[in-house]
């Protein structure tokens, strides 16, 4: 196809971003179709996400960090995608240091924009980083991205505005060079929890968690959890377990440890009985907005794990087809729309 805006994608994790950017995937009976985009470059530094990635998508990641890269060996892109790591600025530990190395990753994408000067870039983080130190660390990220030559957006997305049942906020930040002179606007929620001035009502956990009751006895929590749970402290998180009726709380990248005095939900199988169980591999996925077709093929500790660190792809999804409105690039429907328009001219 013309038009293919090509992409660089660091941080790929298990490639929920990129699946979301390239498009042509369906979640929840609802397709999204194809968008511009062709990744020609992906890189992550853990191989169990590589592994991942590499089992999903046809253009091959690379595992190595960031760091040892050779910025003039990257291919040319015209869009730098990043979701670079977040523990340092995450609202649940607001303690950790936010000058270690970790933290400082963003300056790779920096260094990468500098030197290559694609078109545009997305960044994605935790909400954490908008507010953390009173929203110095954001600014000084944004200051960064500026000096080296991209009008800068960014915006608190929450998941559950867009098709997905999951109440997960995250704060895109997206940059186009400063001589394209372009305005980027972010998508429109598609779906509102009170079904105010859109079509589509917030979509419910019992979307895909279509029975509670499974058979494998691992996912359940034992009685002596239970009973731990109803002896911890008045003042921790306990039995978070969601109403399927209503959205999930964020799903994260320690589910496969996840206990009953976390924050992290879980649910609840059967009251009188007390009896409690986590998500599969699976419906933590679907949680995620991952099509069924996508696939694990590593440990359950290593799925949940790259599951709870994706970006969802139906919200990337948006976020790109936003890309593509604001720099007119056509997309696949319009393109074959013209073509046979000219065609019927003929």
């Amino acid at each position: 196809m013309e038009n293919r805006i090509k992409v660089a994608s660091f941080f790929c994790g298990c490639g929920g971003s990129d699946l979301g950017i390239v498009g042509d995937f369906k979640f929840l009976n609802e397709h999204y179709e194809s968008l511009p985009f062709e990744i020609n470059y992906a890189l992550d530094f853990d191989k169990y996400a590589v592994e991942t990635y590499n089992a999903n998508f046809k253009h091959p990641a690379i595992c190595d960090d960031i760091k040892n890269v050779d910025i003039n060996e990257i291919p040319d892109f015209d869009l730098l995608v990043g979701g670079f790591p977040c523990q340092s600025f995450s609202t649940v530990n607001p303690t950790k240091d936010t000058n270690d190395d970790r933290a400082n990753l963003y300056k790779e994408l920096v260094k990468i924009l500098k030197t290559k000067q694609p078109k545009y870039f997305i960044a994605e983080n935790v909400k954490g980083l908008v507010t953390l130190q009173k929203g110095t660390i954001l600014k000084k990220v944004i200051t960064e991205f500026e000096n080296v030559g991209y009008d800068v957006k960014y915006k608190v997305l929450l998941a559950s505005n867009f098709g997905i049942p999951q109440k997960r906020e995250r704060v895109f930040i997206i940059g186009t060079r400063k001589d394209l002179k372009l305005k980027f606007h972010f998508p429109t929620n598609t779906h509102s929890e009170a079904n105010l001035f859109l079509e589509k009502k917030w979509i419910p956990l019992k979307n895909v968690i279509t029975k509670l009751e499974i058979e494998e006895e691992k996912y359940y929590f034992s009685k002596r959890a239970v009973e731990g749970m109803k002896n911890a402290r008045n003042n921790m998180k306990r039995g978070l377990y969601q109403d399927l009726e209503g959205q999930c709380l964020t799903i994260t990248s320690h589910l496969a440890k996840t206990s009953l005095n976390s924050r992290d939900p879980v649910l609840l199988v059967k009251p009188e009985q007390e009896l409690y169980r986590r998500f599969t591999p699976r419906e933590a996925a679907s949680i995620q907005s991952f099509p069924e077709n996508f696939i694990f093929p590593v440990s359950e500790t290593q799925a949940y794990k790259q599951i709870g660190n994706a970006v969802p792809p139906v919200l990337m999804w948006h976020v790109a087809n936003a890309l593509v409105k604001c720099c007119s690039v056509e997309k696949p429907k319009e393109v074959k729309e013209k073509k046979e328009e000219l065609i019927n001219q003929d």
